[in-house]
């Protein structure tokens, strides 16, 4: 079950305040009993800290962890990644209304949004279309509006009946990294993309999310794009790793997400 921390966070500070200001206005530390004043002071002295918290995860910065492979080789899974939650506006917790409009999304930005088909849980994708845009898919590569997204590979292996390639993409200003998966028909060496071919006309007010582990990625191909009412921030570091057990963090991978390094074999 999915937790939502902002929720439980908020709702700790109302309770919090609401204590501090009864005891201000009843004095209940000195009206009532042991456990009353005991109670008291310890939600006093956690409210401070609360809603410190609280301000700088609703509308500075907040830590995700990412799960699953979906944007390999972009983020690994385990990767302990920060994002601005105020890239794109201030929102208030818990309604993630947006009070205050900064900048929209760009192509090519990294962003974390609430799941459409289930708003307590957090997704991470790539901006691909913007709102008016034509999306489509031929062959396994992407097509905006009619033009193939820019790409040049940079590694090809193969391992079985599968074939997986690496290239350098370049959506708007952001230069990356994708993965793609193809089937080889082993009697005559020709590839088949694993991604059927479609297209998807992007709505006014909505962001076409796309996986850079294209073949291996739930997003908007699937389940259509994400409404800006689902924003959550723009993901822009990676500050650690660290794998679940007994294993050490490592800051190896620490930086920018869009770093380009290659490795071929």
């Amino acid at each position: 079950m999915d937790i939502d921390i902002g929720f439980w966070l908020t709702l700790a500070v109302l309770v919090s305040g609401v204590l501090w200001l009864a005891d201000k206005k009843w004095r209940l530390r000195e009206r009532g009993g042991k456990a009353v004043r005991e109670t008291v002071e310890f939600t006093n002295s956690l409210l401070p800290v609360f809603l410190v918290v609280l301000l700088i995860r609703s509308f500075l910065v907040e830590p995700f962890t990412i799960p699953s492979g979906s944007m390999l080789p972009t983020l690994e899974v385990n990767d302990f990644i920060l994002v601005n939650k105020f890239a794109y506006g201030l929102r208030l917790p818990v309604t993630n209304t947006r009070v205050v409009s900064i900048a929209d999304p760009e192509r090519g930005d990294v962003m974390v949004f609430r799941y459409p088909l289930n708003r307590n849980q957090n997704f991470i994708k790539r901006v691909v279309g913007l709102p008016g845009d034509v999306v489509s898919q031929r062959d396994g590569r992407l097509l905006i509006n009619g033009e193939p997204v820019e790409r040049e590979q940079v590694d090809s292996r193969s391992a079985g009946r599968y074939r997986e390639d690496l290239y350098i993409e370049t959506l708007g200003e952001a230069v990356h990294l994708v993965r793609t998966e193809s089937v080889v028909n082993r009697f005559t060496g020709q590839t088949l993309s694993r991604s059927e071919d479609n297209d998807w006309e992007v709505p006014e007010g909505h962001y076409f999310m796309v996986g850079d582990n294209r073949d291996n990625s739930s997003d908007s191909r699937m389940w259509g794009a994400v409404s800006e009412d689902l924003i959550v921030g723009k993901a822009f570091m990676i500050w650690m790793h660290w794998r679940p057990g007994l294993s050490l963090p490592s800051f190896s991978r620490n930086g920018a997400i869009d770093k380009v390094e290659v490795e071929t074999q």
